[in-house]
C-alpha cells in the first residue's frame, strides 16, 4: 500500500457557518450531483431559519448534513481513475500560487528567460522554506477567467521552460534546493510555441533536472500532464497528492488516438495507470499525500499544510547528500524506472 501522509483536522478558526458558505459556493463534479442536492437542501433549510425566527429546522438540517457527510465518504472511498482525473482538474483545488503564499516566506519572483519573454504559466523565484533558502518553481493555472487566460491554463510555452532552466542553474550555482509544484494539462501546443522550440525547451529542462547537484523535490498537486510535467518532475523525490494524476497523455487524447473516440476516456484512464496509487506501485511516485475527504478543494488549508510536511520530510532525507551522489542516484532512479510492473 502507498504510504499516506495523514491529513490534519479542519483548522479550528474555520467555523461551521464558514464551512456552510464554502459548500454553498462549491463547484460540484458530475459524480457529486446527488451530494449537491442534499447539501443544497440543508442550506435552504438554514436560509429559511435565518429568514423566519420561528422556524425550527435545525434537527432536519443536521440530519441532512450527516447524510451528506456519509455520502461524501462513500463517493471518495474508491474513486475510479477517471473520477480522479476530474478531481485533479477541479477548479477550486489550491494551485501553485496558493502553496507559495502559504508555505514560503520572502518569496522573490524572477521573470523571463533572458531570450524571448516571461511566461506567466510558470512562476518561480527565490524563497525561504522553514527559513532555509530555496528556489521554488511551479505551473500556475489561475483561479478565475481573467487569471486563467493570463496563465494560459497552466500550459507553459518554451520561454516558461527556459525560465525554469535559468532558475535551476542559479540554484545549482548557489547550492539551493529546488522545489517544483506541478499542475499542468501539458505544454502549450500552439504554432508560436512550436516555432520557438517547444520540444527542445522541454528536453533541456528535463536534462537540467538530471544535471543539478542540489536536492530536487517535486509535488504533483493536480494534473501532471505529459512532457510539460516531466520537465519539472525529474526529481530526487516525487510526491503526489492522493487524487492527483501523472501521465504521458490525457485520457481524452489517448482515447482519440487508440479508439478515435474521445468519449472512451474512462477506459483510457484505466489503461494509463495514472493515479498516485498505481504510480507508487510502479516506483514512479515516492510518496502519496493524503487529501481531506472530498479532495483538496474542500479543505485547502489542511491540504497545503500536509504538502508542507511532505516537503519538510523529503528535504530532511536529502540534506546530507553530496552533489555527485545526488546526480548519480537521480540518474539511476530514472534508468531503473520501468523495472516494476502491475498485474493487469
Amino acid at each position: 500500500m502507498p504510504r499516506l501522509v495523514a491529513s490534519g483536522q479542519r483548522p479550528s478558526h474555520i467555523t461551521r457557518d464558514a464551512t456552510q458558505r464554502m459548500n454553498a459556493a462549491m463547484h460540484y463534479l458530475d459524480f457529486e450531483k446527488p451530494l449537491a442536492e442534499i447539501e443544497g437542501k440543508a442550506e435552504e433549510l438554514r436560509a429559511l431559519a435565518r429568514r423566519s425566527e420561528g422556524a425550527n429546522v435545525a434537527d432536519e438540517a443536521a440530519a441532512l448534513d450527516r447524510k451528506a457527510a456519509d455520502m461524501l465518504v462513500d463517493l471518495y472511498k474508491n474513486l475510479t481513475p477517471w473520477r480522479k482525473c476530474q478531481v485533479a482538474r477541479h477548479p477550486q483545488r489550491p494551485h501553485c500560487e496558493a502553496y507559495i503564499k502559504a508555505l514560503f516566506t520572502e518569496y522573490t519572483p524572477l521573470a523571463g528567460d533572458r531570450n524571448f519573454a516571461d511566461d506567466h504559466a510558470v512562476m518561480g523565484g527565490l524563497a525561504r522554506f522553514d527559513d532555509q533558502p530555496v528556489v521554488v518553481i511551479g505551473h500556475e493555472k489561475g483561479h478565475d477567467t481573467k487569471t486563467r487566460i493570463e496563465r494560459n491554463f497552466g500550459m507553459a510555452r518554451p520561454e516558461g521552460y527556459r525560465k525554469a532552466v535559468r532558475l535551476m542553474d542559479m540554484a545549482d550555482r548557489f547550492g539551493l534546493p529546488v522545489i517544483t509544484l506541478v499542475d499542468t494539462p501539458g505544454a502549450y501546443p500552439g504554432k508560436g510555441a512550436e516555432e520557438r522550440g517547444q520540444s527542445e525547451a522541454i528536453a533541456r529542462s528535463t536534462e537540467k533536472c538530471l544535471q543539478i547537484g542540489v536536492p530536487l523535490i517535486s509535488i504533483i498537486i493536480g494534473e501532471g500532464g505529459s512532457g510539460g510535467a516531466v520537465a519539472f518532475a525529474t526529481a530526487d523525490k516525487l510526491a503526489m497528492l492522493e487524487h492527483s494524476v501523472y501521465s504521458v497523455i490525457s485520457p481524452e487524447g489517448c482515447a482519440s488516438i487508440l479508439w478515435k473516440d474521445a468519449e472512451k476516456m474512462r477506459e483510457a484512464a484505466e489503461a494509463l495507470r495514472l493515479t498516485a496509487q498505481d504510480l507508487h506501485k510502479l516506483g514512479v511516485c515516492d510518496l502519496v499525500i493524503k487529501e481531506p475527504t472530498g479532495g483538496a478543494q474542500r479543505d485547502t488549508e489542511a491540504t497545503i499544510a500536509e504538502v508542507g510536511k511532505a516537503i519538510r520530510s523529503m528535504l530532511a532525507q536529502l540534506k546530507d547528500a553530496g552533489g555527485a551522489d545526488l546526480i548519480a542516484s537521480r540518474r539511476r532512479k530514472y534508468l531503473d524506472m520501468g523495472s516494476k510492473g502491475l498485474a493487469a
